[in-house]
């Protein structure tokens, strides 16, 4: 993982923009820092923003509730939240990986971008380095590149 954060993107449009989290409950002391951090960073950048957090049990669901609402189309983007610990098994890379594809296709095949904040760690001290510290957290990362390709798609839709 990169050290770096993402610089804070310049806001094309006005405050009726939706960006919906979908969460997992599962490791929910390090989700609920990055839905913290997510929804700081977006009513940073878009003021009066109000957004919609969806929780569902946990990594698995997550692509489901992401579909439904990029079949709904009133979305900008949707931000996919989940924290995986690795085990002594292979759970966690099977896990990761369905969602990471899942939540891909489902951007592609709605056309509406989905930013994958569906994080694996190989312990709790990376989880709470990049869930629950300022620094480089992945929450505002994930609220930075939702308003970043939505601008991008708008500037695109809009020609």
């Amino acid at each position: 993982m990169s050290n770096l954060i993402s610089p804070r993107p310049r806001t094309v449009g006005g405050p009726k923009r939706h960006f919906p989290i979908v969460a997992s409950q599962f490791n929910a002391t390090y989700v609920q820092g990055l839905i913290d951090h997510a929804t700081a960073e977006l009513r940073m950048l878009i003021p009066g923003l109000t957004t919609t957090l969806l929780q569902v049990p946990g990594a698995f669901e997550i692509p489901i509730v992401v579909r439904e609402l990029a079949s709904q189309r009133r979305a900008e983007a949707i931000i996919a939240i989940g924290v995986i610990l690795k085990g002594k098994t292979d759970h966690a890379e099977n896990l990761s990986r369905s969602v990471t594809d899942a939540l891909q296709r489902i951007a592609i095949a709605h056309g509406i971008p989905v930013i994958n904040a569906v994080l694996s760690f190989d312990d709790e001290t990376q989880a709470r380095e990049s869930c629950l510290e300022n620094e480089i957290n992945r929450g505002t990362e994930a609220a930075r590149a939702a308003v970043e390709i939505a601008n991008v798609m708008s500037k695109l839709r809009s020609k």
